[in-house]
């Protein structure tokens, strides 16, 4: 129960995540153009201190739950995944005696 919570907390930090790099704005413009002119809403410095703020809370809480999710997975699984995949069988070498040819003649010499 605990883990399947933890991945649904991990898929909407991811989504944070991206939506967090996304609005920043870069050295290209890039998707900074189209944020527009409110940019009073984050404070007179603007969005890049509070941007750059929440995508390191999200990132550092993305890299806890990701260890968190790893510790959880590897310590319930006691056995591998490829135990259940292979077969022990006891095959046994075929004995020396059935490598000798049933038929004793000798090649006849020219």
């Amino acid at each position: 129960m605990t883990t399947s919570f933890l991945l649904v907390i991990q898929i909407i930090l991811v989504v944070m995540l991206v939506i967090a790099v996304l609005l920043q704005k870069s050295s290209s413009i890039g998707l900074g153009a189209y944020s527009g002119s409110n940019e009073s809403v984050f404070g007179a410095k603007g969005p890049n201190s509070f941007l750059a703020k929440t995508t390191f809370i999200i990132g550092f809480l993305f890299v806890v739950n990701t260890i968190t999710l790893g510790y959880m997975y590897g310590s319930t699984s006691t056995k591998s995944v490829v135990d259940n995949i292979v077969e022990t069988k006891n095959i046994v070498a075929p004995s020396t005696s059935a490598a000798t040819p049933a038929n004793n003649e000798t090649t006849p010499s020219k």
